[in-house]
């Protein structure tokens, strides 16, 4: 399904939302694995500049051809950033890959850094130009308002975060296979409890694969009933405790809750 806000967007390409050119594998293999290169290409590498260094930090969606959907606790707005598209190696020089500045950065008026479990931790990026699509630079779709998806629905987390709690972050895009939780399960006692929000959604908790820093930001893909992807979360935290911990699984900002939010700052701006 397209949403209304970027139906406008779509349209005047050639190439939709959620089907990308290069298909990914959609293994049952639990634990992070190396995506097929460019076959999320709506996943981006925001990156910040450090003493003439930039480095990546977390990453999110392209959802038009000119913003992009990251988290809110991502964004410092002390700091210069970039969105690199087109980014499966993030040590090599990649032939279609472009590294476009920011131009300005929305994030949610009722995100709170001391208190994350308050929820939305959704932000936007506007870039400072427009991207040209390619089988290597794709839209995200988004699902429809306030859709929520069941129990042990089948979604893979996207990123280049931390291969381990501590560990180093991925060279390549990662992938790995992360179910639906439901809110039912997910804010039992022993769970999340009460730290979990109706406009979040977890997945994972099988103390096997979770995301993990660098991770943040990025995308939980889903696919629809018409075989088309949709980002259904956006990364938002882990436990305390360790990225892979049972029980605690990775905890995304619902996006069906926010597309008002989305759709009133891209047509404000």
């Amino acid at each position: 399904m397209i949403p209304i806000v970027l139906a406008s967007v779509l349209f005047a390409s050639a190439y939709g939302c959620g089907v990308p050119s290069i298909e990914p594998m959609v293994s049952r293999v639990v634990n992070g694995q190396d995506a097929r290169p460019y076959s999320w290409p709506w996943q981006i590498s925001l990156q910040y500049l450090k003493n003439d260094e930039w480095r990546h930090t977390c990453g999110g969606s392209l959802i038009a051809t000119n913003w992009v959907m990251t988290a809110a606790h991502c964004i410092n707005k002390a700091l210069t950033y970039r969105v690199v598209v087109g980014k499966y190696n993030l040590l090599m020089d990649e032939p279609g890959s472009k590294a476009i500045m920011a131009d300005q950065m929305f994030v949610h008026e009722k995100w709170n850094p001391i208190l994350v479990a308050l929820g939305n931790d959704i932000a936007l990026i506007k870039l400072a130009e427009h991207v040209t699509l390619s089988d290597h630079i794709q839209l995200a779709c988004i699902p429809p308002s306030g859709d929520i998806l069941p129990n042990n629905y089948p979604c893979y987390i996207t990123g280049w975060g931390r291969l381990y709690t501590n560990g180093p972050i991925a060279d390549n895009l990662q992938q790995a296979l992360m179910p639906v939780v439901d809110h039912a399960t997910c804010s039992q006692p022993d769970w999340w409890g009460i730290a979990l929000r109706t406009t979040m959604v977890c997945a994972g908790g099988d103390g096997i694969v979770a995301g993990c820093n660098g991770d943040s930001g990025g995308p939980l893909n889903c696919r629809n009933a018409e075989g088309i992807w949709e980002v259904h979360g956006i990364a938002s935290f882990v436990s305390g405790l360790g990225c892979n911990y049972e029980k605690k699984p990775t905890v995304f900002t619902r996006v069906s809750a926010f597309d008002d939010w989305v759709d009133q700052i891209m047509r404000n701006n």
